[in-house]
Parts: structure tokens; sequence; C-alpha cells
């Protein structure tokens, strides 16, 4: 294995990393507050949510590009503070956050649902505060799907291709992960680096999903077959 395919999948597994670690904060927060928030908007909130779920990557990528570059809304605000998110590893972060987030939302979300009411309000009879029910009866009781969901974000970042190559380029030992070092290799008729690669994300990605499967509550595996 030369050493170009070692940066990439050291790259792809940093990138996947960060962005499962922000999806675990955010998506689960958001998972938490649709399945307790009762409103009319509540199922537009979470379509808005789940739309990175059902766009084109290159559309993410293209807002993206719009939010972040120099000339975006965020981005010249950024730049002031000399702070670049396109072709940076950062920015593919970004873009693998954003891809995988609707997994952690769906499957946190149908999670929490599915903790007994009546073990949280026993919790608040003995004087338990919200916080506490929430650290030590709603959470341990959704951790299975919520971990699942975590794996399933965690395989999707580490595959992610339209919106990083847009936002992050294609900069080897810089901003190029495994999913753009196989599309380079493609290009250049590198079969062997190509189908090395390829193996590589595969087996990842197959260990992940077998993982996060086991971790899936009965209800839900049975909703999905």
């Amino acid at each position: 294995m030369n050493s170009g395919v070692w940066v990439a999948l050291l790259l792809s597994l940093k990138v996947a990393g960060w962005a499962t670690l922000l999806n675990m904060l955010f998506g689960v927060a958001a998972a938490y507050g649709l399945s307790r928030w009762r409103s009319p908007a509540r199922d537009l909130v979470d379509a808005v949510l789940t739309l990175p779920l059902v766009l084109p990557p290159t559309v993410l990528g293209y807002y993206l590009l719009v939010l972040l570059g120099r000339r975006g809304v965020f981005g010249a605000w950024l730049e002031k503070w000399d702070i670049e998110l396109v072709f940076t590893w950062q920015g593919a972060v970004i873009a693998a956050t954003i891809v995988a987030f609707p997994l952690v939302l769906k499957s946190a979300r149908a999670a929490f649902e599915n903790v007994d009411s009546q073990l949280e309000n026993a919790a608040r009879v003995l004087g338990v505060s919200e916080a506490g029910v929430f650290f030590r009866v709603t959470l341990p009781l959704a951790s299975k799907g919520i971990l699942a969901g975590v794996l399933l974000a965690f395989a999707r970042a580490l595959g992610e291709f339209g919106a990083t190559l847009m936002i992050a380029g294609n900069l080897p030992g810089r901003t190029q992960t495994l999913s753009v070092a196989i599309y380079e290799a493609v290009q250049a008729g590198d079969d062997q680096t190509a189908n090395l690669l390829v193996l590589i994300t595969s087996a990842t990605c197959i260990v992940v999903l077998l993982i996060a499967g086991r971790l899936l509550p009965k209800s839900q595996r049975r909703r999905e077959s």
C-alpha cells in the first residue's frame, strides 16, 4: 500500500470522525427537540433538516460554496478573521456533517419516541429534574438507536464524494479523501489503486452497517424489513 493510500485513508477517518462527533451533538439535540415538540411546523422543520438525504450532493456542495465561499454570506465574514473553509479539510468536515446529519436525526428521533413516557414521568414524580430525566432515563433508553444512527452517519461521511469535491477540492495530502482518491485513480487508469481503495471503503462500510443493524431497536428493524 503506497503512502498516498494511507494519507487518503487517514484523512477520510479524520473527516468522518469529526463529522460524526458534530452530528452526535447537533443531530441528537435536534432529534430530541423534534420528538418532544408539538407544533404544526414540526413536520416542515423535519423535512428541511432531512433535505440533505435526498438532495444531490453536488447541490449541497453548491449551497456550501454560496454560503462559505469568499463572496458567500458567511465566507466574506469569516475571511475578515482569516478563516478559510473552501479547499480545506475543515470544509470537507462541514460537507460530510451536513450529508450525514439526517441519518443521526432520523434514528435518534425514532429512538426517543420509542422511550416509554411512563418511565420519564415516574422519574419526575420522584423529584428528578428535567436534565436528570434526560440523562438518567431518556438518553440511556434511547442509546442503542442513537448509536446505530451515529454509526450509519460515520459510514456515510466516510464515503462522501460530491459535496466534498466541490467545497474541499482534490488536493493530495490535504483534502483528498478515499472517495475522491478513487475518482482520481479511475480517471488516471490506475486500476490497482482504485481496487484497493474500493475494497477498503466497502469493507469498512459493511462492518459499520452490520454493527448498526445489531443496535437498531427490534421494532424499527421490523418496520424496515
